[in-house]
């Protein structure tokens, strides 16, 4: 067996090849066309057959994207770009992978001499869909940074809790939050660097187009331990703050492998688009390391907001293969007349982010011919489950494992359940922790700890198995709402309405809507003054109170004034009685 420096990662199967990352390809590969898409009908087999090798030093930077360089270079990959950007005004851009390499160099010389920052310190990027986001995610991997990324949605106040609770000591964003951050900046001690996206520049921020001009591309990646933190992703709870998810190098740069080999089904021939926000752990599976570990083309496109016309046009007029978005994203398009559009180029399609409907998944293989391959994971993991080819699809089902985990149906006591009975889904990990696990909750060993029960991870979702071993979601066990593909604790939206005049107190949870799946009602009491007022104004009031408090998605859709709120002896409110009310309507 080659040592594992040389192969980094290998993916064994007796009946599929070797499948290997490209620190591997060079031994294993004469050419790229024995990554030709594969079959998975023999699941059993092929995990089975699945294996993870971790090797000691690991680096998505340099024993990734530095290999498919030297690959592109050699003339051994297709001519496809490494990166396609698109504007909506029309403007287009394009990297191979050895541009994207002396690009995300220059940027990774910013971060340590202009911004001074070393190995391990925190870094915030809050960026909408620009290549800078792209660059600034190589850049972390290649000076060992830790990257934390933010929706562009964020408030002010989002954004403080954000540098405060992570103590990072650099932020990059753009013109339109920069005012934001100058705003908060003197409250967060650690802050030391700002760098801004701007045509313009900005007083106390580094401009980051202007540096790039006169930076050296001469950069030497550190050299990273697998088990090195990575990166940060704030996550919703149900009862508190966002939490901070910890992942290791090995953790997506080699765990993330799985959804690019067996779900995404993806080769160096495929142009892959994932139309989910740059602020979200999914961007990083499906716009970062799933793509680039096969050598496939990472598509992207700028739209301020989610136009299905224009995600339409997209896909007719480019020759995307692989399309990855939430059910929200679908059932909108097929809401939409079709039938102009030709998607010559498509051949595939999955979804993650919340349940689709078995209705969308018809509705969409009607009109494109196409089957939507789900696919089931967390900020905290790699893909749990899914859909792959060559698979039966069973309409509503989330698919089988992913052959990198072994997933159980547990009761409250961590025994494993038999098909048909609803339990807790859960990651088995112990005695090995599978390679695509997060590490811990940054700074909360209690959260941390609770999520383990017995030898399994468990992952907050009820579900069952069925007898040919299909997983099916049923809801969370707690109170986070899935909403077109966003996850929003309760608590966050609770304290934007206590601090409207009118609300007395208000409860939040998950209320069913045909297009979002789900959306997030407030149960709102009010205050004895405002109680004869017009309750439709307040509504409406209340509403756009919450958006500016916190990130807009969170804003409740739904609004109702009821007199009380329904309590435990103790006090507690029961969202799981307001919640159980709302979907009993259906």
């Amino acid at each position: 067996m080659l040592p594992l420096a040389t192969m980094a990662i290998l993916l064994r199967t007796k009946r599929f090849q070797y499948l290997a990352i490209p620190g591997s390809v060079r031994a294993l590969y004469k050419d790229y066309r024995t990554m030709a898409p594969q079959n998975f009908s023999d699941y059993e087999s092929m995990k089975q057959d699945f294996k993870l090798e971790i090797p000691e030093y690991f680096n998505f930077a340099k024993d990734v994207l530095d290999q498919w360089t030297k690959i592109e270079k050699a003339g051994k990959k297709p001519s496809n770009p490494a990166f396609w950007w698109v504007h909506q005004n029309g403007e287009e851009l394009k990297w191979s992978f050895e541009e994207l390499g002396s690009l995300s160099k220059k940027f990774a010389n910013i971060l340590t001499e202009a911004c001074a920052l070393q190995r391990g310190d925190r870094v915030i990027v809050i960026l909408p869909s620009i290549p800078e986001w792209w660059l600034a995610n190589v850049a972390c991997l290649r000076t060992g940074t830790v990257l934390i990324t933010g929706t562009t949605q964020l408030t002010q106040k989002d954004i403080l809790y954000r540098l405060r609770s992570s103590k990072a000591k650099c932020i990059i964003t753009n013109d339109a939050l920069a005012p934001a951050v100058d705003a908060i900046a003197p409250k967060c001690e650690n802050l030391r660097s700002k760098l801004i996206v701007s045509q313009n520049p900005r007083e106390g921020w580094g401009n980051l187009k202007e540096m790039m001009k006169h930076t050296s591309d001469n950069h030497t990646c550190v050299k990273t331990k697998h088990n090195e933190t990575m990166a940060i992703y704030f996550t919703s709870g149900t009862s508190g703050s966002p939490k901070m998810t910890e992942h290791t190098h090995s953790s997506f740069g080699i765990g993330l492998s799985v959804n690019g080999r067996f779900w995404l089904d993806l080769t160096p021939s495929d142009v892959m688009w994932n139309t989910s926000d740059t602020g979200w752990a999914k961007s990083a599976w499906s716009s970062v390391f799933s793509p680039w570990i096969q050598g496939a083309c990472v598509f992207a496109c700028y739209f301020p907001r989610f136009e299905p016309t224009s995600i339409l046009q997209t896909l007719s007029k480019f020759p995307i293969t692989v399309f990855c978005s939430a059910p929200t994203a679908y059932r909108m398009l097929i809401q939409n007349d079709m039938t102009s559009y030709k998607f010559k180029s498509l051949k595939h399609c999955v979804s993650a982010g919340e349940p689709i409907n078995p209705e969308v998944t018809e509705l969409w293989r009607n009109r494109t011919g196409l089957d939507i391959y789900e696919g089931y994971g967390q900020t905290e993991t790699v893909l749990i489950c899914g859909n792959f080819k060559g698979m039966k699809i069973k309409p509503g089902s989330m698919g089988k494992p992913s052959p990198a985990f072994d997933v159980k149906i547990l009761d409250a006591n961590g025994n494993v359940l038999p098909p048909g009975q609803e339990g807790d889904i859960g990651i088995q990990v112990l005695p090995n922790r599978p390679v695509g696990l997060f590490t811990q909750y940054v700074d909360n060993p209690a959260r941390t700890a609770s999520t383990l029960r017995g030898n399994f991870y468990i992952t907050g979702d009820r579900g069952y198995m069925d007898e040919d071993g299909y997983f099916w979601f049923i809801a969370r066990s707690d109170d986070i709402i899935l909403s077109s593909g966003y996850r929003i604790g309760p608590f966050e939206v609770e304290s934007a309405l206590i601090e409207h005049p009118v609300v007395a107190e208000s409860a939040v949870v998950s209320s069913p809507d045909p297009i979002r799946g789900e959306v997030v009602k407030a149960f709102i009491v009010l205050k004895p003054d405002y109680k004869s007022c017009d309750q439709e104004q307040l509504k409406k009031e209340i509403q756009e109170h919450v958006k500016k408090v916190t990130a807009p998605y969170k804003y409740p859709r739904k609004v109702e004034f009821i007199q009380e709120l329904p309590k435990t002896v103790s006090g507690k409110i029961k969202r799981n009685e307001l919640r159980k009310k709302e979907w009993e309507k259906i």
